[in-house]
């Protein structure tokens, strides 16, 4: 699970992975594609990510949930 592109330090913000060499977060990549915007309008708001930074956030996050046991949601009762 060796990613050089992300990086997790306490004294940026709060551990949470980063793109290294930034402040954003691979939470932020996630929610903001999951919003349907695209790579390119993403990395047009950080002129500092690269795709490759995007690809390397996709990648971990896949590989952290390999690792993490996964409980389904309750569904919502209507």
């Amino acid at each position: 699970m060796e990613n050089k592109l992300i990086v997790s330090d306490p004294s940026i913000m709060m551990g949470k992975p980063v793109v290294a060499g930034t402040r954003i977060t691979v939470e932020l990549i996630l929610e903001k594609l999951a919003a349907g915007e695209t790579i390119e309008q993403i990395i047009e708001a950080h002129p500092r990510l690269t795709v490759e930074g995007v690809h390397a956030a996709l990648s971990y996050a896949a590989d952290v949930l390999k690792c993490d046991v996964v409980y389904p949601a309750k569904k919502a009762v209507a």
